[in-house]
């Protein structure tokens, strides 16, 4: 794969970087059953601490199907970061192909109480990408 399947962007000192790795021992490609893990990290190099209140994914498989998650937090949580601070969580993503691609937003809020979007670039889900998620992380 000549583009690098993963993630890495900055928006209002949030950088927020995604890879994926697929799980081929919980894959099924027999039945169209297809998971991914996928690890997103969070870096707060802003000056201002922000709260992650809310998450927008727009999944979409090789056969062009689109699914949107929306929900609050992320793995149950909603994270405050203070500047110098990370995130860091982990999990799955089915899909009914054997890749497809992943992409969305995070919602957050600073203490003045401004809201903002953060976007989270287009990240693959594609058994080429390797075993490593986040190298170098």
């Amino acid at each position: 794969m000549s583009q690098d399947p993963n993630s890495d962007h900055t928006t209002h000192g949030l950088r927020v970087r995604a890879a994926a790795q697929f799980l081929e021992g919980e894959s099924d490609p027999g039945r169209a059953r297809y998971f991914f893990v996928y690890r997103i990290q969070i870096e707060n190099s802003g000056e201002k601490a922000a709260k992650l209140l809310s998450r927008r994914w727009m999944i979409l498989d090789a056969n062009n199907r689109r699914e949107e998650v929306v929900g609050e937090g992320v793995v149950g949580k909603q994270p405050v970061l203070a500047p110098g601070e990370s995130f860091q969580y982990t999990s799955y993503c089915p899909l009914r192909t054997s890749w497809g691609t992943m992409e969305g937003s995070y919602n957050f809020t600073c203490a003045e109480g401004t809201s903002f979007e953060v976007p989270v670039g287009r990240f693959f889900l594609v058994p080429e990408a390797g075993n490593t998620i986040l190298r170098g992380a």
